[in-house]
Parts: C-alpha cells; sequence; structure tokens
C-alpha cells in the first residue's frame, strides 16, 4: 500500500485529492496538510512514501518543505504555476515528479506508481520551457551516443559490446537519459529527441 500525505491550502481541492486518492486500490491518505510546515510534522509522524503538495501556500511553501524533506520521502509538486524558475529550483530540491493542476485527474496516480517505481515526472510543458523549443540538448555526447544505438533498435548488450562499457554502465545511462527528457520509457526517448530535432 504507498501511504500518502497531501499538503495543499485550499480545503476543497484537498479534500476532493484525498477522496480521489483513497478510490485506489493501492493508495491510502494518511494526512492531510495546509502548508509545507504541517507537512513536515506530518511527513515526521507518518513516515509517508510520498509527500505531494503545492507550491504557493501560507507559513511555508512547497518548494521550502521539498528542500527540507530530501530522502525522507518522494516528493510530487501539484501546482498551477508553469513557471521555469519554480520548476528550476523543485528539480535542484530533488522532487519526484512536478505536475499541472490542470492535468487529467487519472494521471495523478500514475504519475504516482511511476515514481514508486523509480521514475522522474516532469510536465512536458515544462521540460519544453526548460530546454527550449528547439532547445538546448540536455544529454552528454556519450548520452547523445547510447541514444542513438538505442534509436536503430540495439538491445543493452549490444550497446555495451559496441561502445566498450559494461551493460550496469549502458543500463545508468539509459536511466539518465531517460530523467534528463523526463520521460519514463526509451521509445518516449527516441520521440522527444526527434521532436527536439537532436538527431543528427
Amino acid at each position: 500500500m504507498i501511504s500518502i500525505v497531501i499538503a495543499e491550502d485550499q480545503r476543497m481541492l484537498l479534500g476532493a485529492l484525498a477522496s480521489l486518492l483513497e478510490l485506489e486500490p493501492d493508495m491510502t491518505v494518511v494526512g492531510c496538510a495546509a502548508n509545507g510546515e504541517e507537512a513536515l510534522e506530518l511527513v515526521g509522524k507518518h513516515k509517508p512514501d510520498i509527500c505531494i503538495m503545492d507550491i504557493e501556500m501560507p507559513v511555508m511553501s512547497g518548494l521550502e518543505a521539498a528542500e527540507q524533506l530530501k530522502g525522507d520521502c518522494k516528493v510530487i509538486i501539484l501546482t498551477t504555476f508553469a513557471r521555469s524558475g519554480y520548476f528550476e529550483r523543485a528539480i535542484k530540491a530533488g522532487v519526484s515528479a512536478y505536475m499541472l493542476k490542470d492535468s487529467p485527474s487519472e494521471e495523478l496516480a500514475g504519475t504516482i506508481r511511476s515514481v514508486m517505481a523509480g521514475r522522474r515526472v516532469y510536465a512536458p510543458e515544462l521540460m519544453d520551457e526548460a530546454y527550449g523549443a528547439g532547445g538546448d540538448n540536455p544529454l552528454t555526447e556519450r548520452e547523445k551516443e547510447v541514444l542513438g544505438l538505442v534509436a536503430t533498435g540495439k538491445n543493452t548488450k549490444q550497446i555495451a559490446s559496441e561502445l566498450y562499457l559494461t551493460t550496469g554502465t549502458v543500463r545508468n545511462y539509459i536511466s539518465v537519459i531517460l530523467d534528463k527528457l523526463g520521460v519514463s520509457n526509451r521509445i518516449e526517448a527516441i520521440t522527444r529527441f526527434k521532436e527536439k530535432g537532436w538527431f543528427k
């Protein structure tokens, strides 16, 4: 069972989020907070797997709380603000996901499960803004090389032998590539890379 704390200063939305997540068979909401400070207290008390947080809240913002929670539990930012400054600060704080409130409600449960599986999930609009529409390619030369081979249909073992790396190292590269591109699998990574026009 995935245990969750929610921090949101709009009471109606807080209640709606809690009710929505309680409907999921594998999730339980162990605490609801109205600001970042209460969220920190609830996380300390209940040791949840996930803390879902708004950014702009009284007393302490979600970003301030996220910075203090590093490592205590996985943080998902759920906000109306698609501001690159907020997004960059959230990434530095190590948040596992950054979602916008106008996302479809079923995406939240999917994001929680992805985060529990060790992935990072960031709103595509923010990735576009952070890396620009054509934007700077966030991958290193070696990562581009690995993704290029993935795109030709090679598996981890084949890539490892072609680049004289261990399969573990190739897996690490792929995991970093997925993180940097804000996607959850190799196919999405190739698609995003193509959309950006980064394949030479």
